[in-house]
C-alpha cells in the first residue's frame, strides 16, 4: 500500500479530537485517534496491539517483526493533546500556510506521530529487518503518562526514540519535578478577636518568603551542563473562609523541578528542613508536608548506540553536526531510561504547544522523518 507523505497523515490525525479528559473534563480521549492510526499501521503490515487499562484511554503498540539477530527499536510519541478552550481558530482544522501546518497538536505533538509512522511504514516497506520495529502511540502524556506505563509492562526494545518536538535538535537531558503540598496550621476565630485566632495565611506568608530564599539558593547552586539548575516556585495557594474569620488552614502547592542527581526524596528533605526551621523561629507555626506525582529527570548516555546513530543521519539530513540540547519540560524518556532503554528526544520544528496558536513546519517534519527512516533502517539492520 502506499505510504502517505508525514503532511498527508497529520492532516488526517488533527482532526480527531484527543483532548487529555484528565486535564479537561469532557475530554474526548485518545479512541479515535487511536482507532486511525491503528488501522493505518495494520494496513500496512504491522501487528498491532492494542493496550486500554483505562477505558477510553487507549495506547498502541505496532510491530514489525524481524528477521531476527538485529536491535530492536521503540518510537514513542503521545495522542493527546492539551485542551482546545482560547485556541485563535478551529483547533481541530488542519490549515496549511506559508510551509507551516496549524491546528491543535501538529507541534505537540501528532506531527511527531506521523513522522514515526511513516518513517517505520517506509523503513520495512520492502521487507523485514533484522531487528523489531515498535511503534508506541501512547495516551496521557500530557498528564499523568499512564500510556507509556502501561506499554513499558509489557514490551521492551533495545532502544528508543522519542519523538516530541525538538526543532531537530537532539536532546539528551531533561528536568524532572515533584509536586508538594504544605499546610500551615493556623486557628479560626472572630475577626475582632485577635488573641483567640492565629492567622494561618499570615503563617504561610513566612513560608512563601523562605521558598523564594530557597529557588534563589538553588540557582547559585551546581548547574547540570544542559539543563542548569534546579527550580522550585508556589503554584496555587488556598486559605481562609470569609473576611470576619482568622483562617485556620492555609494550603500552599508548590512545584520543585528537578536535575539529575535530585530526586522527591532529597526535595521532600529539602523542604523539611526550610519548615522545621522557621517551626523553630516563628511562633505557632505548625505545618503539615504532603508529597504529590514526581517524575525523575533524564540525562542520555552521549555515547550510547541510538544516539550516535540517530546524530549521524541528523548531520547528514541537516548537513551540520545538529545542535545538543536540555529540556526544562519532562518527558517520557524519563520512563523508558528507568525502564533500561536507552533513549533520546528528536522531533520537528514549530511553535505553539499549549498556546492559542499552534504549528509544525512542514520542511521539518519531512527532514524529521528522513532522520528516523534511516535511523530506523541503519540501528535495526
Amino acid at each position: 500500500m502506499p505510504t502517505d507523505t508525514p503532511a498527508q497523515l497529520l492532516a488526517r490525525l488533527v482532526p480527531l479530537d484527543s483532548v487529555n479528559p484528565d486535564l479537561v473534563a469532557g475530554g474526548a480521549g485518545e479512541s479515535a485517534v487511536a482507532d486511525h492510526c491503528g488501522r493505518w499501521l495494520a494496513d500496512r503490515g504491522f501487528e498491532v496491539h492494542r493496550l486500554e487499562r483505562r477505558p477510553g484511554r487507549p495506547s498502541l503498540v505496532a510491530v514489525a517483526r524481524g528477521t531476527g539477530g538485529g536491535r530492536s527499536l521503540m518510537l514513542n510519541g503521545h495522542l493527546d493533546t492539551v485542551g482546545h478552550t482560547g485556541y485563535d481558530g478551529d483547533p481541530l482544522e488542519p490549515r496549511i500556510h506559508d510551509g507551516r501546518m496549524y491546528g491543535r497538536g501538529t507541534f505537540d505533538m501528532k506531527g511527531g506521530i506521523a513522522a514515526m509512522m511513516v518513517a517505520a511504514a517506509r523503513a520495512t516497506a520492502h521487507g523485514p529487518l533484522r531487528g523489531d520495529v515498535l511503534l508506541a502511540c501512547v495516551a496521557d502524556e500530557e498528564h499523568g503518562s499512564s500510556g507509556t506505563e502501561e506499554v513499558l509492562e509489557s514490551f521492551t526494545a533495545d532502544a528508543a526514540i522519542v519523538t516530541e518536538p525538538s526543532h531537530l535538535e537532539v536532546t539528551l537531558a531533561h528536568k524532572g519535578f515533584a509536586w508538594f503540598d504544605v499546610e500551615i496550621e493556623g486557628r479560626a476565630a472572630h475577626g475582632s478577636r485577635p488573641d483567640l485566632g492565629i492567622d494561618a495565611i499570615a503563617k504561610a506568608g513566612h513560608f512563601l518568603v523562605a521558598l523564594e530564599e530557597l529557588g534563589a539558593r538553588l540557582g547559585r547552586g551546581p548547574a547540570h551542563p544542559l539543563l542548569g539548575t534546579g527550580t522550585v516556585h508556589a503554584s496555587v495557594v488556598h486559605g481562609g473562609e470569609e473576611p470576619s474569620t482568622y483562617p485556620a488552614h492555609c494550603r500552599i502547592t508548590l512545584e520543585r523541578r528537578t536535575v539529575p542527581g535530585e530526586s522527591a526524596e532529597g526535595v521532600g528533605r529539602e523542604l523539611t528542613a526550610v519548615l522545621d526551621r522557621l517551626a523553630a523561629t516563628v511562633p505557632d507555626f505548625r505545618y503539615r508536608l504532603t508529597p504529590g506525582l514526581h517524575r525523575e529527570p533524564f540525562a542520555a548516555d552521549p555515547e550510547a548506540a541510538i544516539v550516535r546513530t540517530l546524530t549521524h543521519h541528523a548531520e547528514r539530513a541537516l548537513g551540520r553536526p545538529p545542535v545538543v540540547r536540555g529540556e526544562p519540560f519532562w518527558t517520557d524518556c524519563a520512563l523508558l531510561d528507568r525502564a533500561g532503554i536507552p533513549c533520546l528526544l528528536f522531533g520537528a520544528d514549530g511553535e505553539g504547544a499549549h498556546a492559542a496558536t499552534e504549528y509544525v513546519d512542514l520542511a521539518s517534519l519531512d527532514r524529521l522523518t528522513d532522520v528516523l527512516t534511516a535511523t530506523v533502517a541503519d540501528f535495526c539492520a
